[in-house]
C-alpha cells in the first residue's frame, strides 16, 4: 500500500515539477524577459527608386515609440524617402503594415483590446493586466479608445464585403430580413438587421425612437446593399410597419408570433394586472410574510428536533409526498416560503406569460385555509404566524373582483398560446423556444379558436375581447407563413420564414449580457448610450463563414484592418464619436409545486389516519 501511494506521489511530482519547467520556460521566452530595454527597430520603404525614374533620396529620419503582442514596447526608427523630381515621399510598407499612422498600438493590440472586450466580456482592468503581462504599458482610457476604434475598423471591413455578403447570401437563395430594436431606461434605440439564413449581423442604427422616417433610410441603406429580402419578419411597431411597408412593398412580411401574443396578452388583461399589483403593494403583504418566514426559520433552527424534520422532508423525493408527517412549524415555513416564491411558477418569458403576482395572489387563496389550520396547531407558538394580513387582503373586494376578472382572461390568452404553440409553460428553452413550425396546423388551431362560440359570446359582452378578436383579424394575413420556394445555385428549396423573432431577441440578451458582465452594472443605459451602432457587428466574428469573407484572403483580423484607408477610418471615427442564499439547500425545488399547501395537508391526514 505504501509503495504505491509512493509511486502516486512521484508521479504527481514529477508531472509538477514538469509544470513548473513550462512556466519557467515560457517567462523566459516572453516579451518582458527578452526585451527588459525597449529594443529600437529600423523601418525604411523596400523601393530604392521612384515610379518616374529618379533614385530615392532621404528626406528625414524620426523616432516613434511603437507597442506590439510579438515584442512589447520598442522604438521605431524611420526613414522617410523622397523623390527629388516628383517630390512624391515613401513611407516603410512594414511599418504600415504594422501599426497605423500617429498610433502608438499596433493592429494586433487593436484587435486583441476589442476581442476581449466584445468578445471575451473582459473589462478594462483586466485587460491592463493582460497586456502588461506582454510588456505593454497601457491606461483604462486608451483600452476603452481601441476599443471603439476597433468597432470603426470592423464597420469599415463589413462595408467594403458587403457585395461578397450578398452573393454568398443569394448563391443560399437570399436573405431572410429580421428586424427589432433594443433600448434601456432613456437610452437610445439600438436598431439591429439580420439574417435568419445564415444569422449574419447585415446593418445597425441607433435611433431616437423607432419612427418610420427614421427607420426608411436605414432600411433603403440595407436594400442597396443586399439587394430586397425574400422575407421579412419584426415585431407589430407602427414605425416598423410603416417603414417596412414603404420600403419593402409586395415582399412577403410576417409578425413575430411571440410579439403578437405579447401584446395581446398586455392588451387583454395588462390594466387588470397593474391593478393587482398596486393593490398587493398597498397591503404590504410580502414584506408581512418574509417577516413570518423569518421567524419560522429562526424557530426551527432553534429546535434541532424539528429542524430535523425539516431536512428529512428536503431530502425526501418526491417533495409533494414526504414519508413522515410534517411538524405544524416546518409546515408554515413551507407554505409560507411558497406564497412568496410565486416567482418559480413564471417561466422565463416575461409579462403576460408569467404574471408573478398575480399568481402570488392565487397562492395566498390556495394556502390561507391550510395556514388558518396550522395554526390552531402551533398552540404556543401560534404568535409566529400573524394571518391577519392575509386576511385583510383577501377581504378587499376590488382586489378579489380584479383578480377574477383577469383569471378568466388568463384562461382565454393560454388558449390562444396553446393553439399557436409558442412560449408553453412545458418549454424547456424559455425565451429560446422558437415553438412548432407547422403552420398549417396552427392556423387550423387559432382558426377554430377565433370562430368558437365562447370567444364570439366573450366579445358580444365584453370590449376587451372584441378588441384581442380585431387584432387578430387585422394581422392575420402577417401571422401565418407558407414556405417560400426561392432558387439557389443548386436547386429550388423551400424556405420557412421562423415564426419568431427569437434570433434577435436571443442576440439582444448575449449582448446586454455581455455589457453587464463587463461593465458590472445591471443597468445598461449609460452603455447604450455610448455604445457605437455598429458593436454588433462582433457578433459576426463567431461565424467561420462571415469570417473568412471579411478577411479577403489575409490570415487575420490585424492584416485585414491594416490594408483600410485611415483617412476613411478617421472620416468614420469622427462621425462615431458625434446575496446571499435565503432558504436551505434545495427548497428551491418546492417553489415549482402547485397547490403545494392541499398536498401536504393531504399527506400529513393520511399518515396520522393510519397511525
Amino acid at each position: 500500500m505504501h509503495s504505491i501511494g509512493a509511486k502516486k506521489n512521484a508521479g504527481f511530482s514529477v508531472v509538477k515539477l514538469f509544470r513548473c519547467y513550462v512556466d519557467q520556460a515560457v517567462f523566459n521566452l516572453s516579451a518582458r524577459r527578452l526585451f527588459p530595454r525597449r529594443p529600437t527597430l529600423y523601418f525604411r520603404s523596400a523601393n530604392t527608386v521612384c515610379s518616374c525614374g529618379r533614385r530615392l533620396a532621404v528626406k528625414k529620419t524620426y523616432r516613434r515609440s511603437v507597442a506590439s503582442l510579438a515584442i512589447g514596447e520598442f522604438q521605431a526608427h524611420i526613414t522617410l524617402l523622397t523623390c527629388p523630381g516628383c517630390q512624391t515621399t515613401y513611407e516603410s510598407e512594414e511599418l504600415r503594415a504594422l501599426v497605423a499612422p500617429n498610433s502608438k498600438f499596433a493592429f494586433d493590440v487593436m484587435v486583441e483590446v476589442g476581442q476581449a472586450l466584445f468578445l471575451r466580456c473582459r473589462n478594462a482592468k483586466e485587460i491592463q493586466r493582460e497586456l502588461g503581462d506582454k510588456n505593454i504599458t497601457i491606461s483604462l482610457r486608451e483600452i476603452d479608445h481601441l476599443g471603439r476604434r476597433f468597432i470603426v475598423y470592423l464597420a469599415l471591413a463589413h462595408k467594403q464585403c458587403q457585395e461578397q455578403l450578398k452573393a454568398f447570401m443569394g448563391a443560399r437563395g437570399g436573405y431572410i430580413l429580421h428586424l427589432d430594436g433594443t433600448c434601456e431606461g432613456d437610452s437610445p434605440h439600438l436598431m439591429t438587421s439580420i439574417d435568419a439564413l445564415s444569422r449574419i449581423v447585415l446593418g445597425n442604427i441607433k435611433l431616437p425612437s423607432e419612427n418610420a422616417e427614421q427607420l426608411i433610410p436605414f432600411l433603403h441603406a440595407l436594400q442597396q446593399a443586399y439587394g430586397d429580402p425574400i422575407a421579412l419578419v419584426h415585431d407589430m411597431g407602427a414605425g416598423i410597419l410603416k417603414a417596412v411597408k414603404a420600403v419593402f412593398p409586395g415582399i412577403p412580411d410576417f409578425i413575430c408570433h411571440f410579439h403578437f401574443l405579447k401584446d395581446l396578452g398586455n392588451d387583454l388583461f395588462g390594466h387588470d394586472y397593474s391593478a393587482i399589483r398596486r393593490h398587493l403593494k398597498t397591503h404590504g403583504l410580502r414584506s408581512q410574510l418574509r417577516h413570518t418566514a423569518k421567524a419560522l426559520k429562526k424557530a426551527i433552527d432553534a429546535e434541532p428536533e424539528i429542524l430535523a424534520c425539516l431536512h428529512r422532508y428536503l431530502e425526501s423525493n418526491p417533495l409533494h409526498e414526504p414519508q413522515r408527517p410534517l411538524m405544524p412549524l416546518v409546515s408554515a415555513y413551507l407554505i409560507t416560503s411558497w406564497i412568496l416564491e410565486a416567482k418559480q411558477q413564471s417561466h422565463g418569458f416575461g409579462f403576460p406569460f408569467d404574471r408573478p403576482h398575480f399568481d402570488f395572489y392565487r397562492r395566498v387563496q390556495e394556502a390561507y385555509p391550510e395556514l388558518h389550520a396550522l395554526k390552531q396547531q402551533l398552540s404556543t407558538s401560534a404568535c409566529l404566524l400573524p394571518l391577519a394580513p392575509i386576511s385583510r387582503t383577501l377581504r378587499d373586494q376590488a382586489l378579489s373582483t380584479t383578480v377574477l376578472r383577469m383569471q378568466k382572461k388568463v384562461g382565454t390568452f393560454d388558449q390562444l398560446r396553446e393553439a399557436m404553440r409558442i412560449a408553453q409553460p412545458d418549454s424547456k428553452q424559455g425565451l429560446n423556444d422558437e415553438g412548432e413550425a407547422d403552420m398549417a396546423t396552427i392556423e387550423a388551431r387559432v382558426t377554430q379558436l377565433r370562430q368558437s362560440q365562447q370567444i364570439q359570446e366573450l366579445a358580444a359582452s365584453d370590449l376587451a375581447y372584441r378588441k384581442m378578436i380585431k387584432q387578430i383579424d387585422k394581422y392575420w394575413s402577417k401571422l401565418f407563413a407558407d414556405p417560400i420556394q426561392v432558387i439557389t445555385e443548386t436547386a429550388t428549396v423551400t424556405v420557412q420564414p421562423q415564426r419568431t423573432n427569437n434570433i434577435l431577441e436571443q442576440f439582444f440578451r448575449d449582448l446586454k449580457r455581455n455589457g453587464r458582465k463587463r461593465s458590472g452594472n445591471h443597468s445598461l443605459t449609460k452603455t447604450l448610450k455610448t455604445m457605437l451602432a455598429e458593436t454588433p457587428l462582433v457578433k459576426n466574428l463567431d461565424n467561420p463563414e462571415y469570417l473568412k469573407i471579411l478577411l479577403n484572403g489575409k490570415a487575420t483580423l490585424a492584416e485585414r484592418f491594416a490594408e483600410i484607408d485611415i483617412v476613411q477610418v478617421r472620416r468614420a471615427f469622427s462621425e462615431a464619436q458625434k446575496d446571499t442564499e435565503r432558504y436551505p439547500k434545495r427548497m428551491a425545488r418546492l417553489f415549482k409545486i402547485p397547490h403545494l399547501p392541499k398536498q401536504l395537508a393531504e399527506v400529513t391526514r393520511k399518515k396520522i389516519a393510519n397511525s
